[in-house]
């Protein structure tokens, strides 16, 4: 699935665990509830992705762009985000335990509140 063109799918509660999705476009895809765990989105295109209460436990987003995504309660343990662009993405209520974001990440205007 490298580099596919899911740009606005409907993929709500979709199981796409350990799925190499790496350069693919996202974007405006409808993510809700899925299930990403251990997937590699390196250099994925996820710009207003609705990624709310997804499953990214252990996913790879280095140099993702997550501009403007809805991570809002999503599940973030573990996730590597070096060179990710989180600008303008709502993290609200994100589990983030042992998230590795490094330096590198833009998190402009980024919505934090709740996460923990």
């Amino acid at each position: 699935l490298s580099g596919i063109d899911l740009s606005g799918a409907k993929l709500s509660g979709a199981e796409l665990s350990q799925a190499n999705l790496s350069g693919a476009d996202l974007s405006y895809a409808d993510l809700r509830s899925a299930n990403l765990s251990d997937v590699n989105l390196i250099g994925a295109d996820l710009t207003g992705a609705n990624l709310a209460r997804a499953n990214l436990n252990r996913a790879d987003l280095r140099s993702t762009n997550l501009t403007g995504a809805d991570l809002i309660g999503a599940n973030l343990n573990e996730v590597e985000m070096s060179g990710a662009d989180l600008t303008a993405a709502n993290v609200n209520q994100a589990e983030l335990s042992a998230a590795s974001s490094h330096l590198g990440v833009s998190r402009k205007w980024v919505t934090w509140a709740g996460s923990h």
